[in-house]
């Protein structure tokens, strides 16, 4: 059993460098990769699983994605603007047809992708006034977010 979550780790580590790798090289994914690795760790670290949700930049996105709640509209729009931007950069870099079509190929894949992903819906909050019973100047104001 010590040997089958060594395995797992390992290739929670690999995923992890392999999406590292894919924040420098736009043809690598990214967020799969991260995603992988944090499955990986759910059942053979739980304590590097639990740090890694708490990552700024992926926490958010492992959360959403093992609670099944959906992607943020915010989070679909600036994946698919860099994308866009790194896919362009390469196409300049490249500056040949095969490029044009290959990298097109994939960004148009990629953008279809994320936009039939689940989108989660925005927290819907309201403000709520209470009066102090022994000041009526005093009062306290309450958020309830659903």
């Amino acid at each position: 059993m010590k040997v089958k979550r060594l395995v797992i780790n390992c290739l929670g580590f690999l995923f992890l460098g392999l999406g590292a790798f894919g924040l420098f090289v736009p043809l690598v994914p990214t967020t799969p990769f991260v995603l992988l690795a944090a499955v990986c760790f759910s059942y053979s670290n739980r304590r590097i699983h639990e740090r890694l949700k708490r990552t700024p930049f992926f926490g958010a996105f492992i959360v959403n994605f093992e609670e099944k709640q959906g992607v943020p509209m915010s989070l679909k729009i600036t994946s698919i603007i860099l994308v866009w931007v790194s896919l362009s950069l390469s196409m300049i870099t490249l500056h040949t047809l095969w490029a044009y079509i290959l990298l097109s190929t994939i960004g148009v894949g990629v953008t279809i992708h994320l936009l039939m992903l689940k989108t989660k819906k925005p927290m819907q909050c309201t403000l709520h006034s209470e009066v102090s019973e022994q000041n009526a100047n005093d009062a306290v104001f309450k958020k309830t977010c659903s």
